[in-house]
């Protein structure tokens, strides 16, 4: 029986969708820019004592101004952006609640966009908020310090989580 040309064109293009699978799977190896899926987010604590001030109007009204809370739907879990050290520093001006810390690309290649979310929670769990900050350009092996602006009050949250997510270019 002899076999038709679909049959050999059925193989050349399973053959190419090999070649091609092990070419990605190549590109995304050591040193490249592993794409990993969801985020994985560190729990960070929240310790400001008793006598935490909160934001007044016109400090409330600037710190609202500045806080990021729109995420990027075009990042994602990339392996070589590591959260290098994170804490909750209470700011004694307009910034009031932060997290700040720093990301470093351990990778060789430059990351696009690069952005940090925090999420903080009360005591009882309940999610309050998400809040973000984002670089453009960060080059491969280079470090970015990072602040983001948290909108309530250091009395109201209990703990927090942060992720570093990235575009690769």
């Amino acid at each position: 029986m002899t076999r038709g040309p679909s049959f050999e064109r059925r193989r050349a293009l399973a053959a190419l969708g090999s070649g091609v699978a092990t070419a990605i799977a190549g590109c995304l190896g050591d040193g490249g820019l592993a794409i990993s899926g969801d985020p994985r987010y560190e729990e960070g604590t929240v310790d400001v004592g008793d006598d935490a001030e909160n934001r007044s109007a016109q400090e409330m009204t600037a710190a609202e101004a500045l806080a990021q809370q729109e995420v990027n739907d075009s990042v994602t879990r990339i392996d070589v952006l590591e959260l290098v050290e994170h804490e909750f520093v209470l700011e004694d001006d307009y910034r009031g609640s932060t997290v700040q810390g720093t990301v470093e690309n351990t990778g060789s290649d430059r990351i696009e966009l690069a952005e940090v979310r925090v999420r903080v929670y009360d005591d009882d769990g309940a999610q309050l908020g998400r809040y973000l900050a984002t670089v453009g350009d960060l080059e491969g092996g280079a470090r970015w310090s990072f602040q983001v602006i948290v909108l309530q009050s250091p009395g109201d949250i209990a703990r927090y989580d942060v992720t570093a997510l990235g575009t690769p270019t």
